[in-house]
């Protein structure tokens, strides 16, 4: 086991997981204290480094794209005192840091686990529920539904139809953006048969952001609904649902638009037919009529 302990936070590696506690310094930001203690599988890792400054280093951990839905939801977009993927090392800790990275590497090394990107989120996301304000508004979660809440510093024409109640199921968007600049920040929520290109500060969907403190809160509540919609890099269910069949049928394997895309397509649903074997999709003699098939073809 590995562990540094810091006045930003605490690191643990186990083998099979980093187990990440922030601090109690005054520099930890808002959404790190929010989010608490947070584990991360080995298998969710691309990679880890530190780099060395004059009076304090840095460690940083690299993810799978599509591994995390807060880095999904925020788009790299989270400022250092927020990023639960940083830590501050001071000088004299120098030699634990490297000894950490170290172990790390070793054991993605002997698990031979893959820098890609993943298609199923590996993180669960922020718990719920969850109730943040700022901007123009309070954005809350409770695993189901959306709930948008105004103050009096929105606009009229927002404002007027009171607060709005979104279901995950209609939800087929959602990104935070930081204010930068001149430039106001939003957390938005795209909402199916409901496309709208109105500016946050009108949109029903959006709450506006004006760069203050509490601001990277409401990036959790995108992370807890992102974690509950359909993965990005994910087939959509219509192509992965086979059809209902007669008892005793083979299902029919569609042959792939091209020969020599037809072995990795067939190897993808055999990876299809697996997942949902296990989600209970399918029972156990349709998986086994359904991969017969497949092989067959192969």
């Amino acid at each position: 086991m590995a562990e540094i302990l810091q006045k930003d936070g605490t690191w643990v590696f186990d083998g099979d997981a980093l187990r990440l506690t922030p601090g109690r310094d005054r520099g930890v930001g808002l959404l790190r204290k929010e989010l608490g203690e947070l584990v991360v599988p080995l298998g969710a890792l691309a990679g880890i480094s530190f780099e060395q400054g004059k009076k304090s280093g840095r460690l940083r951990l690299r993810l799978r794209d599509g591994a995390d839905p807060l880095l999904h939801a925020t788009g790299g977009r989270l400022a250092e005192p927020h990023d639960p993927y940083q830590l501050l090392v001071d000088s004299d800790r120098y030699g634990v840091a490297e000894y950490f990275v170290d172990e790390v590497r070793h054991a993605l090394l002997l698990d031979r686990v893959p820098s890609g990107p993943v298609d199923a989120y590996l993180l669960p996301g922020p718990a719920v529920p969850l109730s943040f304000s700022a901007g123009d508004g309070t954005a809350s979660f409770d695993g189901d539904l959306v709930r948008l809440e105004w103050n009096w510093k929105t606009e009229d024409a927002k404002a007027s139809a009171g607060a709005r109640t979104i279901r995950v199921e209609d939800v087929i968007g959602v990104e935070w953006q930081p204010a930068v600049g001149l430039e106001n920040g939003h957390l938005r929520f795209t909402v199916r048969h409901a496309p709208t290109k109105a500016p946050p500060k009108y949109d029903p969907n959006a709450v506006e952001l004006w760069g203050f403190k509490k601001d990277p809160l409401m990036a959790l509540v995108a992370a807890a609904v992102q974690a509950r919609l359909p993965h990005p890099a994910a087939a959509p269910d219509d192509t992965l649902r086979p059809t209902a069949l007669p008892s005793g049928a083979e299902p029919e394997i569609p042959a792939p638009a091209a020969s020599g895309d037809d072995h990795d397509a067939l190897l993808r649903r055999l990876r299809e037919l697996g997942e949902l074997h296990r989600d209970g999709v399918l029972t156990d003699d349709e998986f086994t009529m359904a991969k017969q098939a497949v092989l067959r073809r192969l």
